[in-house]
């Protein structure tokens, strides 16, 4: 089930990010101002090309907005697997990418 509550934190934590008002962000997805102030709140559900329309003037993923701690989590294996990398020599890293390879091979 979805969380709407969590959905439009994520939208208004996005929207601040960019610097954009409930105003410009609502004009920019042809929405109204209520419309997008109930978003935010979680006063409402929203509507699928709504939420992608929301993603795409935001500059985010659906998954972000949907999933925060899932992309939270990738985020920071990412920057886990980046860190690694950097005390690695130069053969560490070779057999770490034909590793990665072969898993992204395997499926």
């Amino acid at each position: 089930m979805l969380d709407y509550d969590q959905i439009g934190q994520q939208i208004r934590k996005a929207r601040r990010a960019q610097g954009l008002s409930q105003e410009q962000l609502a004009e920019k997805v042809d929405i109204s101002v209520t419309h997008m102030s109930h978003i935010e709140t979680g006063a409402t559900k929203l509507s699928l090309p709504v939420l992608v329309a929301l993603a795409e003037a935001l500059g985010v993923s659906t998954d972000e907005i949907l999933f925060p701690e899932r992309e939270a989590a990738v985020l920071d294996a990412r920057k886990s697997v980046q860190a690694i990398l950097q005390t690695c020599t130069p053969k560490q890293t070779s057999l770490i990418l034909a590793i990665a390879r072969a898993v992204m091979q395997a499926g």
